[in-house]
């Protein structure tokens, strides 16, 4: 008897370019819980890490390969989180957080609970050099475009966005000095 998804199943998401079916409740169910352990981690709050959850799932659902390993799922789940979770961050308090710890991704153990970021993110942007600080004030705080940032610092484009890259970098690194 086959027992593989037939199409036209619930559940079952088909790739055009695919001839092989992507089963996406057995993803969902693979996946769900350490996603949702590592936006908890990094919001907070439950109401908060289920909507991301939900939008990580649904952002990944039509660009994921049928051929796709479950290595490569797992990966591109926890990239689409990270994006979720940086438009998330910037919505609400306006700054980007675009890193995540891989060793927090797992599904066992309760989630404990999240700080308030405000506060570090005050602490880390006050240890960053001046025009570090500057490019990310206005990148991230003030929602400004990268050509309004190179405007407002008087440096060109491309040098606003190696700044914008070198501040993230160094912000990453005095992040983890700060702690949580």
């Amino acid at each position: 008897m086959d027992m593989r998804p037939q199409p036209g199943e619930p559940g079952v998401f088909h790739v055009i370019d695919g001839d092989r079916p992507l089963d996406w409740e057995r993803v969902y169910r693979d996946h769900v819980a350490s996603i949702y352990r590592l936006l908890y981690l990094k919001v907070g709050n439950q109401h908060d890490a289920e909507d991301l959850t939900s939008q990580v799932f649904l952002e990944a659902l039509p660009r994921l390969r049928s051929s796709a390993s479950g290595g490569e799922v797992h990966t591109y789940l926890v990239m689409t989180a990270r994006t979720t979770l940086a438009g998330h961050w910037r919505r609400r308090l306006g700054v980007q957080v675009t890193t995540i710890d891989e060793n927090l991704v797992s599904a066992e153990g309760p989630a404990p609970a999240a700080a308030d970021p405000l506060p570090r993110i005050r602490r880390i942007l006050a240890k960053l050099p001046p025009n570090y600080r500057r490019v990310l004030e206005l990148r991230f705080l003030e929602r400004c475009s990268v050509g309004e940032t190179a405007t407002r610092m008087g440096i060109s484009a491309g040098n606003a966005r190696v700044v914008q890259y070198r501040a993230l970098q160094r912000a990453a690194v005095l992040g983890q000095e700060v702690g949580a």
